[in-house]
């Protein structure tokens, strides 16, 4: 195992962000280096906690740093309880004593740390708002060059947004912190609801999963979902036939793993800030053409865009992965 993947997870658990921490884990390819905590879902500070409990739970001490708490520019905006609960994981009946202390390294100091530590190996994957990345590319402006790659959960390009109808909520939360990052030379691929929206997760297979698995972790997954599940059943007729929850956060690990499962197409992708477009993920598929408006000068770098995927194969991915062997024993 000695090509192992070390990467950064950059989130704001989240039922979603919990799914994808928990198939990091089960992954024996993944170094997760650590975690750094934004806000999005839920605060900073209680984002940190979600993910300390979340490892504990699974038995592992992974660093967990908290990070920034509010948008870069804009007016922050409270964590909306229905779509994940007010702690962030579906509102837990209870919360078993498993802890320990968050790392005393800044989110920002500690992504700038890692990747002088290991220049040209990290991978940086959020699944939240890039407030913390844009924290880190101030403190090391070489960042870009030091990392092996970033993907970013976020973001449409021809698909319906999820806060407004262009705009995707990570994006939206900061945009001018996406703005930033998409524009600053990162080897950067957007995972965003082009591909997201088709991964349709049934309750039945955290079902499986947790009658598979008798631990504390699969217990709160299933509890979990069981809240996003309802949550969608009022926002999606399909869904509530199928008792299925969007869960788009795991995709950007999985394309860490497998971009062959990911149509992809480089472009410039760059973010309104202001006004009805806020957030919106704006992508200039063409190639050397000059246009007279400014913001999309051939200078400008360009990223990958995922605007497919193989939901079927991810999807099996999951199962096999949570339902594999990768949790001790329950204390």
């Amino acid at each position: 195992m000695s090509q192992r993947h070390k990467i950064i997870l950059d989130c704001d658990p989240g039922i979603n962000d919990a799914v994808a921490l928990y198939f990091a884990l089960a992954q024996p390819e993944i170094e997760l280096l650590g975690i750094t905590a934004t806000f999005g879902n839920v605060s900073a500070a209680q984002a940190a906690r979600n993910a300390i409990y979340l490892c504990a739970l699974a038995g592992r001490h992974i660093p967990v740093c908290e990070g920034v708490n509010t948008p870069t520019r804009k007016a922050g905006v409270r964590p909306d309880t229905g779509s994940h609960g007010a702690d962030g994981l579906g509102n837990l009946p209870e919360r078993r004593r498993d802890s320990y202390s968050p790392d005393e390294r800044s989110a920002a100091r500690f992504i700038v740390e890692q990747a002088n530590a290991y220049p040209g190996e990290v991978t940086l994957v959020t699944t939240g708002p890039l407030s913390n990345l844009t924290q880190a590319l101030r403190l090391e402006p070489r960042l870009p060059a030091l990392l092996k790659q970033v993907v970013v959960l976020g973001g449409s390009i021809a698909a319906p947004g999820n806060v407004s109808p262009v705009a995707e909520s990570n994006i939206w939360h900061d945009p001018h912190a996406a703005d930033v990052i998409f524009t600053a030379g990162f080897q950067l691929t957007l995972v965003g609801l082009d591909a997201a929206q088709h991964m349709a997760v049934p309750l039945a297979l955290f079902e499986r999963v947790a009658a598979q698995h008798r631990h504390p972790a699969t217990d709160l997954l299933l509890h979990a979902a069981r809240f996003s599940v309802d949550y969608y059943a009022h926002l999606d007729p399909e869904l509530a036939r199928q008792q299925a929850c969007l869960s788009h956060d795991v995709l950007a690990v999985m394309f860490v793993l497998r971009p062959d499962l990911f149509r992809t197409e480089p472009g410039r992708v760059r973010v309104a800030t202001e006004g009805l477009a806020e957030g919106q993920t704006i992508m200039d598929r063409r190639e050397h053409v000059l246009y007279p408006q400014h913001g999309w000068e051939e200078h400008l770098p360009r990223i990958q865009v995922c605007l497919g995927v193989d939901a079927p194969a991810c999807l099996a991915w999951l199962a096999s992965s949570l339902a594999g062997d990768w949790l001790p024993a329950p204390a």
